[in-house]
Formats: C-alpha cells, sequence, structure tokens
C-alpha cells in the first residue's frame, strides 16, 4: 500500500513538472517574445517581418501546437514508465 501511494506520488510530481514546464515555455514565447521582448527581436526579420512581430502572430500558435505534442510524447512514455498505459 506504502509503495502504491509513493508510485501514485511519484508520477504525480512528474506529471506536474512536465505541466509546469511546458507552461513556462507556452509563457516565455507568447508573453515573453511576443510581447516583453519585441523590441530586441525587432531587429531580426524572418518571412518579410520583424520576429518579434512573427511570433505574436505565427511562432507562438505553431509553439503551443508543438507544446501539446510534446506534451502527449511525454504523458505516454510517463505512463508506460509507471505500468499506467491503455
Amino acid at each position: 500500500m506504502a509503495d502504491e501511494k509513493s508510485n501514485a506520488a511519484a508520477y504525480w510530481s512528474a506529471n506536474v513538472r512536465l505541466i509546469f514546464g511546458s507552461l513556462f515555455v507556452w509563457a516565455l514565447v507568447s508573453y515573453g517574445f511576443a510581447i516583453l521582448l519585441r523590441p530586441l527581436l525587432a531587429g531580426i526579420e524572418i518571412g518579410g517581418t520583424d520576429l518579434g512581430f512573427w511570433f505574436a502572430q505565427q511562432g507562438s500558435i505553431l509553439c503551443f501546437l508543438a507544446i501539446i505534442f510534446h506534451y502527449a510524447w511525454r504523458m505516454n512514455k510517463l505512463d508506460k514508465e509507471f505500468g499506467l498505459e491503455e
């Protein structure tokens, strides 16, 4: 019973770490690059516009999609590691 609780606690801890890591990357891209660091990224051009504008319009969406796929992939690995796969 105690081993099952420690296994559940380790699984939840790994899950929360993954969630917070994903949220950090999302916040960095969406708020950091697109809003706060936009003046610093203004000199770098990508696709005919500055990099800060690109992150605000396209980059944050593409990064969000990448985060979703990364989260699903890591959760599948985590489920297999803790014996909870479908």
